[in-house]
């Protein structure tokens, strides 16, 4: 008997560090695609403002709540703008963010090309 209750002990606290590795993962993950707004080129887990700290405690809190990764991250696109995401969605207002290096890599080849032919000739 006493060796089942150690059994049921050992497995509770395994598997509680087992969730709290993987919420610090996923808190990581997060914070990791967020831009911190007061130093502009860094993310809110690279950054240690006073900004970036406070995003993660609401990152933490969140989490806490049961609010999925995708409710987080519109509940921080509604607050601060798409801007703050680094991986912004596909519509209307970044479609040419998204295409431009397309067409950049289109117009490039179609110089080169075009170079080619004509030392060619």
């Amino acid at each position: 008997m006493k060796y089942l209750n150690f059994l049921i002990i050992i497995i509770i606290v395994f598997n509680s560090n087992f969730l709290n590795a993987q919420e610090q993962k996923l808190k990581n993950e997060i914070t990791k695609n967020l831009r911190c707004l007061v130093c502009q080129g860094q993310s809110v887990y690279d950054s240690d403002t006073e900004f970036a700290n406070s995003l993660k405690i609401l990152v933490e809190r969140k989490l806490d709540e049961g609010l999925s990764e995708k409710q987080i991250y519109d509940f921080f696109k509604e607050k601060y703008g798409e801007w703050i995401l680094y991986d912004p969605q596909f519509n209307k207002s970044t479609y040419f963010l998204w295409l431009l290096p397309v067409l950049m890599f289109l117009l490039g080849g179609a110089i080169i090309f075009k170079l080619f032919i004509k030392k060619k000739n």
